[in-house]
């Protein structure tokens, strides 16, 4: 799944947190397979998760066996086979071309 674009402006290890959730959205992520994935020390770790959870885009599942961090469904977009606007593309949709 892909991060929605007006995620992608955050902190570094913000959006490599939302990222590595969005890919596994379905089952979600230990915070140690988490931090394996997204090669951050624990402090940024912390950090990045915390202000996600205020934000209300990741949350903890504790039904499973294992409490896991899963991304909310506001944050990630559905794929839909084609690929992502470039710039241009963008632009001219912005402005209304």
């Amino acid at each position: 799944m892909k991060l929605r674009r007006e995620h992608r402006d955050r902190e570094e290890t913000e959006v490599a947190v939302l990222q590595a959730l969005a890919d596994r959205h379905e089952e979600g992520m230990t915070v140690f397979e988490l931090r394996s994935i997204v090669g951050a020390d624990i402090d940024d770790l912390e950090a990045a998760l915390s202000g996600l959870q205020s934000a209300g885009l990741v949350s903890i599942d504790d039904g499973k066996e294992r409490p896991v961090f899963v991304v909310a469904e506001s944050a990630i977009e559905a794929e839909t086979g084609e690929p992502e606007p470039g710039f241009f593309e963008w632009l001219r949709e912005l402005i209304g071309f």
